[in-house]
């Protein structure tokens, strides 16, 4: 066999050597052009290097740009569609304590626990109770220390909203209106959080870096362009341009802190734009369903 291979080159030897020299030079470069790739590729960014990767996500995918949230930006959607955003987004806004609780559950260092819990409070609300050791029950049964009424968090918010828009409690509450492109979306990013490293999840909340100029932008196009809302409905927004902003401050600062090597930075920078791919897809399947309802522009 060996003989027989000899007679498949059929160059002289100092051809032959030739054709090695040329193989094992380039062979080598590439090599080492390979090698210089994969350190550029896996070496550990500094932190401004690593803020602005992650910054460059919203500026070419945030939900910002969809089309659906243009035309709401511009006056242009019908009640019927608004009130379809409102219902389908209901579903997102329910579910984000949950994405919470995960990652909580996931999160061993306690400083984390403490600085993220706050998150779940201010969407499911704060219930007070009265002073410790207050007057007995009273005849009827009831307690001083029984619950006072809740302090309102972001999901009671949005329920206000709902009712400015003119839907019922009762429908949002029961997923009337919600799209099945919208629930599979929500639904995969309450698994990420449960799935991923505590970190990783958390690095996928980026998109709040975002989220304060859009809160803003849509609180006053609805003020100017949507003036049959009862304007009580929008405390949602004008509570999260404030909220936004502290809770990006801490999410950023607690992603730069223990994403600290190079596949965790990168995977920070897949989760993030994860993220924008739910939000994105939301506003797909809303504006498949809602996109024809659009009306002229106000003057």
């Amino acid at each position: 066999m060996l003989s027989e291979a000899k007679h498949l080159w059929p160059v002289s030897s100092g051809a032959q050597f030739e054709i090695d020299q040329r193989f094992f030079a380039s062979l080598r470069m590439t090599l080492q052009d390979g090698f210089v790739e994969c350190l550029m590729t896996t070496e550990l960014w500094n932190r401004e290097t690593f803020v602005e990767k992650l910054r460059a996500i919203g500026v070419r995918g945030y939900h910002d740009k969809h089309p659906f949230h243009v035309t709401m930006n511009e006056g242009r959607l019908s009640p019927e569609a608004l009130r379809g955003w409102v219902a389908n987004r209901f579903y997102y806004q329910r579910n984000i304590p949950i994405k919470d609780a995960a990652i909580l559950s996931n999160c061993p260092v306690r400083e984390v626990r403490r600085d993220w819990i706050h998150r779940i409070l201010d969407h499911d609300g704060k219930s007070v109770k009265g002073l410790e050791g207050g007057a007995p029950a009273t005849p009827g049964g009831t307690d001083s220390r029984e619950l006072a009424p809740p302090s309102e968090g972001g999901i009671e918010a949005w329920l206000r909203l709902g009712k400015a828009c003119e839907l019922s409690r009762d429908e949002l509450l029961d997923n009337r209106h919600l799209l099945p492109g919208v629930r599979f979306a929500v639904d995969a990013y309450v698994n990420f959080a449960r799935s991923q490293p505590w970190p990783i999840a958390i690095a996928s909340s980026l998109t709040e870096l975002f989220a304060p100029d859009l809160m803003a932008t849509r609180l006053a196009a609805f003020e100017k362009f949507y003036r049959w809302i009862d304007p009580r409905g929008l405390d949602y927004f004008r509570r999260r341009v404030t909220q936004a902003r502290r809770d990006s401050d801490d999410a950023l600062a607690i992603t730069l802190e223990y994403c600290n090597t190079p596949e965790l930075q990168r995977e920070a920078v897949r989760a993030l734009e994860f993220k924008c791919d739910v939000l994105w897809s939301m506003l797909d399947a809303i504006h498949h369903a809602y996109g024809g309802l659009e009306i002229a522009a106000p003057a």
